[in-house]
């Protein structure tokens, strides 16, 4: 058989990579689960016409097929779910009769796009999202929950810099229509493209598409300038004349998630930022309210490596309606670049921090029963395959990046040796213990090393 060829948008991780992927998953779900986030799984698939319903990906989806159908077998009607909001809405839907509304939840999964692979968007990808979904309601104080918890939950992670950019859909809306803009979407999916297009382009798209006049689109474009990390956004609003409710809504719901996130971000040494972005709008439709994009500093190029907002109708069976708000980040979009660069690597490729020697075949029942008693204590270790000499399986264990190799001694006794450092002494293996950071693999980050 020949060498397999690597397969474009399906990205694959080495033992050290993959550690890292594991540990930042492992954070983010500590500080899911320190706020009462239960953990969920879905399955792979969805029905087409639940995926399609949207009308935006139909060409990207993955059709479930049997390779042997007959032809009257056709697709199985499924295909495989290309984010992780719609089979959570499904999911609400079948399992509404079981949860205990307010649900909050979080769900790390595969997910997969047909689309033309590039950095940063791959045809299989790992998601990581956060909801609170409520039942015919659900209170607002629970944006600002969601977006203080992933700014919490990233903050404790060896990143480069990260900036919640943040708006609210109800602010915009508001402000578009108290301008008298005729096309209010229209308007909303012109300012959208605000990142691919110059200002100009955008006026003219609000002129023409919206409806909007040339002086009309001028107001939009200055609303759009407004970048803040206070809540001094609110006056410079109403500083433009601007008047309707549905616009003070808006602004006051903003402020409250900008103040609520503050303590959060103060606690992390600026790894994570929250700013008031007034041209952040989100281009699907369903979200009603807050709207948030994730950036990440020294990586504009991967645009948002995380995003999410309110949706009032998540899901709905005709007769209740569950409205949600959440935040998804890409694990995959945002850690395959930086390990392909260096700025993340695994401590070791395995977990084991201790390797038993074996001075002859003989003494590997020995050699296991001391495995098992450091393996009691919960230090990862593994024993040598075979009996070489010992400069041979010291070696053998730095290929591995295991730190410790340990002998047992003719009398009886015990010494474990730092290969790093060369020390070795004594030790006993029902109380030696390595340091902290070498007893599991952790993330070494040339932007911050978080042990």
């Amino acid at each position: 058989m020949s060498k397999p060829t690597p397969l474009s948008g399906y990205p694959e991780f080495l033992p050290a990579e993959r550690a890292v992927e594991r540990e930042v998953i492992a954070r983010l779900a500590r500080t899911f689960e320190l706020h009462g986030y239960a953990n969920i799984e879905t399955r792979a698939v969805e029905p087409l016409e639940r995926l399609s319903k949207g009308g935006e990906i139909d060409k990207e989806l993955y059709v479930l097929r049997r390779l042997h159908a007959d032809d009257q077998g056709g697709d199985a009607g499924l295909g495989l779910h290309f984010d992780l909001t719609v089979p959570f809405a499904r999911y609400v839907l079948e399992h509404a009769g079981q949860l205990e509304f307010p649900f909050r939840r979080y769900q790390v999964q595969p997910a997969w796009r047909g689309e033309r692979p590039q950095e940063g968007r791959y045809r299989q990808f790992t998601q990581m999202d956060i909801d609170v979904v409520g039942k015919d309601e659900l209170p607002f104080h629970f944006d600002v929950e969601v977006v203080r918890v992933m700014v919490e939950a990233l903050g404790t992670l060896s990143l480069p810099p990260l900036s919640f950019q943040l708006n609210n859909r109800k602010l915009i809306q508001g402000f578009y229509r108290g301008l008298g803009v005729p096309d209010v979407t229209a308007a909303i999916r012109a300012i959208d493209k605000l990142d691919k297009q110059s200002p100009e382009s955008v006026a003219e798209l609000l002129v023409s598409n919206a409806g909007a006049t040339p002086e009309q689109a001028q107001t939009c474009l200055t609303l759009a300038e407004i970048r803040v990390s206070d809540t001094s956004f609110v006056e410079r609003v109403r500083s433009l004349g601007v008047q309707d409710d549905l616009l003070e809504t808006g602004l006051a719901e903003l402020a409250a998630v900008v103040e609520g996130c503050a303590t959060a971000v103060s606690g992390n040494q600026g790894q994570v930022t929250v700013e008031a972005n007034l041209r952040i709008a989100r281009g699907l439709d369903y979200y009603t309210g807050t709207v948030v994009e994730i950036f990440m500093a020294g990586y504009e190029r991967l645009k948002s490596v995380g995003a999410g907002g309110r949706y009032d109708a998540l899901a709905s069976d005709g007769r209740t309606t569950y409205p949600g708000v959440g935040v998804s980040f890409g694990v995959s979009r945002t850690l395959v670049p930086l390990i392909a660069e260096g700025v993340l690597r695994g401590s070791r490729p395995v977990p084991s921090a201790v390797l038993v020697a074996l001075a002859d075949e003989d003494s590997r029942a020995s050699a296991q029963e001391v495995a098992d008693r450091l393996r009691r204590r919960g230090i990862p270790t593994e024993v040598a395959a075979s009996p070489q000499k010992f400069g041979k399986q010291i070696r053998y264990a730095e290929r591995r990046g295991i730190p410790y190799v340990w002998f047992e001694q003719p009398d009886g006794g015990h010494e474990v040796k730092d290969i790093r450092s060369g020390d070795q002494g004594a030790a006993d293996p029902d109380a030696w213990t390595p340091p902290a950071e070498d007893l599991h693999q952790t993330i070494v980050s040339n932007t911050r090393e978080n042990q």
